[in-house]
């Protein structure tokens, strides 16, 4: 089968048209892919940076985000029915204890993203039937193919209450545009959205952020005062962006009001205290299974837009293109379609 997997140590992706089509086990299902979409930690294993040299093997197939068609069951799980409309998107959270126990041993991004085992960058891709989660017809492919990191906005995002209160996100990546989209649609009052990366900060006054700010160029605190916010935000989130200042950086400007924090990846929840003069802090890490995909899928019916986000697609003989598009940092999601 076509694939897409890291060849060599050093920068770039790879394809290969002689990759083995998985074999199933007892509880598996194999699945089609449809399409795919380009994630930061692709890009990160893409440039070979430091991290992906310690995590990610050579010959490893990549990829986490996609939708899938259903095409095969182990013998065992034939009573599931596959269906003509059945289209599958799963992943891995470690140390749920609803998953496969083997799930635990698996390497994860900071955003939850499994990156040491064969990945969806193929047109075929086997996984636990019980991982599976059949979206509904009201669901486009598209917006199925970015449940992942809208796993993490949405876990992130509804970590605290938000109705009539005042929001701060640092990070305008596509995990921190998506968040913005779910505290509009949750009944937060002021989404603020900081980072340095104009095109990124349209794409969050799209998703439903009532003021973006450039701190290269803008002072929070000039926002916050236009906005008539004299005690700071009520709840404030850090989330991957590349070139973000750091959530600390700003604690002088934050006001002292601030009684929520959420960190992702958690590693960060020490800033959050620095940040915070009394705040509930905490960790996020990756999204809850199955729950927050059950709220993802209702958001989207009851109305929830996402296409905003996703700025460009590619046939997958174009996955050159499609990487240095996401890498250049003037895209939202970038979608590869495998047929």
């Amino acid at each position: 089968m076509k694939a897409l997997y890291k060849k060599e140590a050093k920068p770039g992706i790879w394809m290969t048209h002689d990759a083995p089509v998985p074999a199933i086990g007892a509880n598996d299902v194999l699945i089609k892919i449809k399409k795919t979409s380009v994630c930061g930690t692709d890009i990160h294993i893409y440039k070979w940076d430091a991290w992906s040299q310690r995590n990610v093997p050579l010959g490893l197939i990549t990829g986490h985000e996609y939708v899938a068609w259903s095409t095969r069951l182990a013998a065992r799980l034939l009573a599931l029915s596959l269906g003509t409309g059945f289209r599958a998107r799963a992943s891995y959270v470690r140390n749920l204890p609803q998953l496969p126990q083997r799930a635990q041993a698996f390497v994860h991004s900071a955003e939850g993203h499994c990156v040491n085992q064969p990945g969806a960058f193929a047109e075929y891709l086997c996984l636990p039937a019980a991982n599976a989660i059949k979206i509904p017809d009201g669901v486009s492919d598209d917006f199925a193919a970015i449940f992942d990191p809208f796993g993490n906005a949405v876990h992130t995002a509804l970590s605290f209450n938000l109705v009539g209160e005042d929001v701060l996100i640092t990070g305008a990546g596509p995990i921190g545009i998506m968040a913005c989209a779910v505290c509009a649609f949750a009944g937060a009052r002021h989404i603020v959205i900081t980072d340095v990366n104009d095109y990124r900060l349209d794409l969050a006054k799209k998703m439903g952020a009532t003021c973006t700010v450039n701190v290269a160029k803008q002072s929070l605190a000039t926002v916050m005062s236009e906005l008539k916010m004299g005690e700071g935000f009520d709840v404030g989130w850090r989330c991957p962006a590349t070139g973000c200042i750091p959530l600390h950086d700003r604690s002088d400007a934050a006001g002292r009001k601030n009684r929520h924090a959420g960190i992702l990846p958690p590693i960060w929840a020490s800033i959050g205290a620095r940040l915070f003069s009394r705040p509930d802090h905490q960790g996020i890490y990756g999204r809850e299974m199955f729950e927050t995909w059950y709220k993802m899928i209702v958001m989207v019916q009851s109305g929830l837009d996402l296409s905003p986000l996703i700025t460009h697609h590619f046939p997958i003989d174009e996955y050159q293109t499609a990487f240095e598009t996401m890498a250049s940092g003037q895209s939202g999601k970038v979608i590869l379609e495998w047929s």
